[in-house]
């Protein structure tokens, strides 16, 4: 965690920009783009939302450069003000803030690749620039983006996906060895910029910064200018002969040296991946026996080695074991050493050990074998590396990590960059989450614990975990679906039915608006309103007619071979018809003109007559397997301190404490001291507690209420055990909905499931305000879900098995009749307030 002066500890998501959710819709509208960032990034939620933040930030209009983002956070967030002291503290930090820059941070192994494509793709797509030039540290990196981009930019369905009036929607995916030209993504490494280097990036964009957005990869390297080579990237970046205005980096290590970036605007932690299982978990070693020979430590690191080999046998995976070092002359000496020590000690063979160690540095002659080596029929198991060169290797094999020595991995840069290599997951793994290992000398371990749980943000947090060996465990049934995509696609033939209801439904409108506009006086800081009145352009009801005909002309076809079709518009709509359709719409308004905005509705209410075919998109379930689950799955989560200081809580017994590891003990009881503050609920009498859950996180004060009900005394012996579920990926159920004229699809994972006898009741906890106007997500999701158990209970009965399962979206006001339900056994035909009106809109 950076700490300030007065070593005051920050965790990097309080100095987190956050950009202004205000959008001015006829600047940006990002719901264009949902279908296309459905398509492109799946169940991927943090990758979607990292998309959304930065075209927020870049095209908004909200903010003229980084220089603002920054000064509106700094007024606003005390823990900037506290972190840099000053605002020309922070500023001091910024490294490009005249432009629209900022920084993404994205833990390695999450798919940064996918959000740098969608980014690049919506830029070209809205027009707000011709080329895109993504820069990155190596050839390694330069090599997986050209491949990933390619198949992405080759991808029609999601092609098809983007606006229909998009001004570039297939980009041609380059490298520097051909000219920039619009309409191209081009992807390079760093050397190509340098003056000496030719290539086409320097000529194709001199003078063209304003029309061209710069992504960079890895941008830690812009920062941290570790070398004359790389301080040219940033040069290069900022020189006013090709005056960039966009430039977003992303990185999953956002340090120069120990401290965290000032202009990041968007985090997905490595904590959150780890819990979210979409990487590995972290394994390092704190303590170990003292070793005396030098092949003694090889001894331990190859048996470890042959013990994960073991394990993943039966995965048909052979594992990957990196040993780091900090210099080029350090990794040819530790190579040989492990070449000698495998062929004298373990008895492998000198041409054995040249195809199972790689020696990788820069120009090595091994590195050309990079890129072979995830494939399932290498036989490489040892990589000595330096730590520097390793990154966007994009190897899901690394199951063991060695700093050669501490210098390795003694900051947060260094020990982030190295974890990095070992955290992406196999492909199609399933079962438990696995783990990489980092062997470390144990002397470093107290150093090393303290730099580790920052980066993964784990001080200062609680962690919810199931007790293996608990009474309170039971199975669930789940169905794994292929939600099938359906276009039908319909040729137009013959008319398009307009205006059936007689008028355009308009927004309220005026010719004239009044403004009020503060200002503040640069001298005294003293401020003012000035009141004034603007006008728009208007047009009478004849005007609009005009205007309409003419679009009506313009979609008819005048060689149809039927001659009714040739005037089939305009026949039906002259011109006295329309005028009296724009009259009736505007009074409707109680407004006898129109102005702009209500001129573009009219024409826009023409627009499916330039559409050749309707295409209509529906999502349907198609039931894979059955599949069981059991409790003892479901995944570890974690709270920390502003979380209980605010929307969250815990619920814990006299058994909780014993079941937290060391590092959390001390804030654990922090948390449970009377008036501490903390929302720490404690449980008198453990055996109330009838869940297999360590602790339990309650999410919001409704939550919070709920489970306060469901462990009254007279409440627990009515059921058998509960479990708050988690988040994501322990019980998913697909569903599809819309968002505007977008479909989306998700996955809906509900709050809990009680289990009552032969039956599983599943609770999903809204607000009341769901109950006035339900979201057209939840209404989706609740459609899906009562579907889905329908199709569990048919299962079920179909093969005897008395197990049901029960359904319900309840809100506090339903809290009385549901436990009333559960008390008197008439549970299974409970209905509460929100499940009959989401029924209701159903039908």
């Amino acid at each position: 965690m950076p700490r300030n002066a007065d070593n005051q500890q920050f965790r990097n998501e309080e100095l987190v920009l956050r950009i202004n959710q205000a959008v001015d819709r006829s600047r940006w509208d990002e719901s264009r783009y949902e279908a296309f960032i459905d398509e492109l990034c799946g169940s991927r939620e943090y990758q979607k939302e990292a998309i959304r933040v930065t075209l927020r930030y870049l095209l908004a209009g909200e903010y003229f450069d980084l220089h603002a983002l920054a000064k509106e956070n700094f007024n606003t967030n005390d823990a900037l003000e506290a972190r840099y002291g000053s605002w020309p503290g922070m500023e001091r930090h910024l490294q490009m803030p005249d432009k629209l820059s900022a920084s993404l941070d994205l833990a390695t192994g999450v798919g940064k690749s996918y959000v740098l494509y969608g980014l690049a793709a919506i830029l070209l797509a809205e027009g707000a620039v011709d080329r895109v030039l993504v820069l990155c540290p190596s050839t390694t990196i330069e090599y997986g983006l050209m491949k990933k981009f390619g198949e992405l930019a080759a991808n029609a369905d999601l092609r098809e996906l983007l606006p229909p009036d998009s001004k570039i929607n297939a980009p041609s995916i380059i490298n520097a060895s051909q000219t920039i030209t619009e309409g191209s993504i081009c992807v390079e490494n760093y050397h190509a910029v340098l003056e000496h280097v030719g290539s086409s990036i320097r000529e194709s964009l001199k003078g063209k910064g304003e029309r061209a957005a710069v992504l960079n990869d890895e941008a830690h390297h812009v920062a941290n200018e570790s070398g004359t080579k790389l301080k040219k990237w940033k040069e290069f970046l900022t020189n006013p002969d090709y005056a960039f205005r966009y430039i977003v980096g992303v990185s999953g290590t956002c340090y120069v040296k120990d401290e965290y970036f000032a202009d990041v605007i968007f985090r997905y932690s490595l904590r959150q991946a780890i819990e979210e299982k979409y990487i590995k978990k972290v394994d390092y070693i704190a303590e170990m026996p003292r070793t005396g020979e030098p092949d003694d430590k090889w001894q331990l690191i190859r048996n470890q080695h042959e013990e994960i080999k073991r394990k993943l046998r039966n995965r048909d995976i052979i594992p990957l074991t990196i040993i780091v070092t900090q210099t080029i002359s350090d990794c040819k000496d530790v190579a040989e050493e492990l070449k000698g020590f495998l062929i004298e000690q373990a008895g492998i063979s000198v041409e054995d050990v040249a195809d199972k160690v790689l020696v990788i540095y820069n120009n090595a002659p091994d590195l050309k074998k990079l890129t072979s080596v995830d494939r399932p029929n290498s036989p490489v198991e040892w990589i000595v590396a330096v730590s520097m060169l390793n990154e966007g290797w994009d190897v899901k094999r690394v199951f063991q990590i060695v700093p050669h020595k501490e210098r390795a991995f003694n900051s947060k840069l260094l020990i982030a960059q190295v974890l990095g290599r070992g955290l992406r997951v196999p492909n199609d793994w399933v079962g438990k989450q696995p783990e990489v290992t980092v062997f470390n000398h144990d002397a470093w371990a107290p150093r090393i614990r303290h730099l580790v749980n920052e980066i993964l943000e784990i001080e200062k947090r609680l962690t919810s975990r199931i007790i293996e060996d608990s009474a309170y465990h039971f199975d669930l049934l789940n169905i794994d679906y292929t939600l099938k995509q359906t276009s039908v696609e319909k040729q137009m033939e013959g008319e398009y039915a307009l205006f059936t209801k007689g008028y355009v439904d308009l927004a309220t409108d005026s010719p004239a608006e009044d403004v009020s506009i503060e200002f503040e006086r640069a001298t005294t800081g003293e401020r003012y309103k000035w009141q004034t009145t603007i006008y728009h352009k208007t047009y009478t009801p004849n005007e609009i007619a005009h205007a309409m005909y003419a679009r009506l002309e313009e979609a008819q076809d005048a060689d149809d071979p039927n001659p009714i079709m040739r005037t089939i518009y305009t026949d039906q709509f002259p011109i006295t018809r329309l005028e009296e359709i724009v009259k009736s719409s505007l009074e409707r308004r109680n407004t006898g003109v129109a102005t702009e905005s209500m001129k573009q509705k009219f024409l826009q209410s023409l627009g499916t007559l330039r559409r050749q075919m309707s295409k209509n998109v529906r999502y349907t379930p198609i039931v894979d397997r059955f599949q069981t689950i059991s409790t003892r799955q479901r995944q570890a989560n974690s709270v920390s301190v502003a979380e209980l200081r605010s929307s969250k809580s815990i619920f814990f017994t006299d058994q909780t404490r014993n079941s937290l590891v060391d590092e959390q003990i001390e804030f654990f009881d922090e948390v449970t001291e009377q008036g501490s503050g903390y929302k720490g609920i404690p449980i008198g009498n453990r055996y109330d507690f009838k869940t297999p859950m360590n602790l339990v996180i309650a999410d919001s004060d409704n939550e919070q209420r709920f489970i306060k009900r469901l462990i009254e005394s007279n409440t627990v012996e009515r059921y058998d055990a509960w479990l708050k579920s988690a988040a994501t990926r322990f019980y998913e159920i697909d569903y599809a909905w819309k968002k505007g004229e977008h479909p989306k699809r998700g996955k809906f994972s509900p709050d809990f499931f009680i289990k009552a006898g032969d039956l599983i009741i599943v609770v999903e906890i809204k607000g009341d305000e769901e109950l006035r106007e339900p979201s057209d997500e939840n209404i989706k999701k609740y459609e899906y879900a009562m579907l889905h158990f329908e199709r569990i209970n048919e299962h079920l009965k179909a093969s005897g098995d008395p197990m049901r399962y029960k359904l319900t979206f309840l809100t506090e006001q339903s809290y009385n009749q549901f436990f009333q339900s559960l008390k008197e056994e008439t549970i299974v035909n409970f209905r509460s307030e929100l499940d009959v009106r989401l029924t209701e809109i159903q039908v």
